[in-house]
């Protein structure tokens, strides 16, 4: 889904200032955020959470929305493959063959999304390494 580009906008300028906020306050461990409309006292927050807000901020600025899953939400099949963005039968295809831990319950698969995103961060090195390899021997051929 993507977002309005208004709303992109608005995420970007906001990921700016939270951005050089954590740069200039590398020390906090905790931050204060205050709310505009002057009636309430300021919000303490755990940096962790100010952090995944500028993952958050990031992609809504790139366009994309975002949802946030628990690591341990048990997804069925075709979540997981609109996660991956893979078909449906592509992922049974890993499942079964062992790439993607996951349990049955009854006849249904579920899935962790931690296995999920731990399968997600393999695939995306063995890509990265494969790329690498590629221009490695693009360069040697002399074709890059």
């Amino acid at each position: 889904m993507k977002l309005p580009p208004e709303k992109a906008a608005a995420a970007a300028l906001a990921l700016s200032r939270v951005r050089s906020y954590l740069a200039a306050h590398q020390d906090l461990a905790e931050i204060t955020v205050t709310v505009e409309d002057g009636e309430r006292e300021p919000l303490a927050l755990p940096r962790e959470a100010v952090e995944l807000l500028a993952g958050m901020l990031a992609h809504l600025g790139a366009g994309r929305a975002v949802s946030v899953v628990p690591s341990d939400a048990e997804l069925t099949t075709q979540q997981a493959a609109d996660m991956l963005n893979v078909s449906r039968p592509f992922l049974i295809g890993l499942l079964e063959a062992g790439e993607i831990e996951y349990r049955t319950v009854g006849t249904h698969r579920r899935i962790t999304a931690s296995s999920l995103l731990q399968y997600k961060r393999k695939d995306d090195q063995r890509r990265r390494e494969a790329a690498d390899e590629l221009t490695q021997l693009g360069q040697e051929m002399g074709m890059i």
